[in-house]
């Protein structure tokens, strides 16, 4: 964890938070948006009202190209950036779903190649490992499962971890999967390229002007940017381990502590515009 002159750094409570100049949320997907491994109805509906009330709202998850199509296609977002930020979806002007890459087709080629290899034989170093049944809808990372369908555990997930840096692949692990990858990218440089592209925008994540929400390891440097990260209740888990714990935390685990950071920050846009019209609240 994070500490200062010696002292590790806490979580404060969300209530905490500025959140008057918020225009959008980032947010991971699984252990985040999901509770059990399931989207609830109630978080959907929290997705719905952010963006109905005019903020902007992007998903930023581990999981493969094939979720992020869909949810950028079925869900109330502005945009999804998948596999730790390899790539991501956005929608342009005529509403037509567009994909970008982070990196050249090329490099992409040559990496994946060269990461299936390395992850193959990782593989066979650790019993009971396999990829994620769903790795086979990724493009430009590998996911290992360690938390979903097998049962690694932490000892299981950080042996695999610390196999594949040895071969010079990215590893960092997320609630479900270690997920791995060839290139110079993560979620936070995918968003800054998201913002660029999708909004002609420049993210400066310290401005205030964006939360970002997560639960796990691979969202330290998120954590770590954004004046405004906030940590489902169920960081803690992870908060003496991880490389950058965030600015703030919610009351309730997973789900149902994006919502309530959606309320939190649907109050408080409510508050802002009553204000602007010279409305006693």
């Amino acid at each position: 964890m994070k500490t200062v002159n010696g002292k590790a750094v806490e979580p404060r409570p969300l209530r905490l938070a500025d959140l008057s100049g918020v225009q959008g949320v980032f947010t991971d997907v699984d252990g985040t948006l999901t509770t059990g491994h399931k989207l609830r109805s109630q978080t959907v509906r929290s997705l719905e009202q952010l963006s109905a009330s005019g903020l902007r709202v992007v998903l930023v998850s581990g999981r493969p190209a094939g979720w992020g199509e869909a949810w950028a296609r079925q869900l109330p977002v502005d945009g999804v950036v998948v596999e730790n930020g390899g790539l991501f979806f956005l929608k342009d002007a005529r509403g037509k779903l567009r994909k970008v890459y982070l990196e050249p087709p090329a490099q992409r080629v040559a990496n994946r190649q060269r990461l299936e290899k390395e992850v193959e034989r990782v593989l066979a170093q650790v019993p009971g490992a396999r990829l994620s049944v769903d790795s086979r809808y990724t493009e430009v990372d590998l996911a290992v499962d360690y938390n979903e369908e097998a049962r690694l555990g932490d000892e299981g997930a950080s042996r695999i971890e610390s196999l594949l840096r040895a071969r010079g692949v990215t590893a960092v692990r997320s609630s479900v999967h270690v997920n791995c990858w060839l290139g110079r990218f993560d979620k936070l440089s995918a968003s800054r390229r998201f913002a660029k592209v999708a909004w002609g925008e420049k993210l400066d994540p310290a401005d205030g002007r964006y939360v970002y929400a997560g639960d796990s390891f691979n969202d330290a440097p998120m954590f770590q940017a954004f004046k405004l990260g906030v940590g489902v209740a169920n960081v803690r888990a992870v908060l003496d381990r991880i490389d950058a714990p965030p600015a703030f935390i919610t009351r309730a685990p997973e789900g149902r502590g994006f919502e309530e950071l959606a309320r939190a920050l649907l109050a408080r846009r409510r508050t802002t515009r009553s204000r602007s019209r010279g409305v006693s609240t």
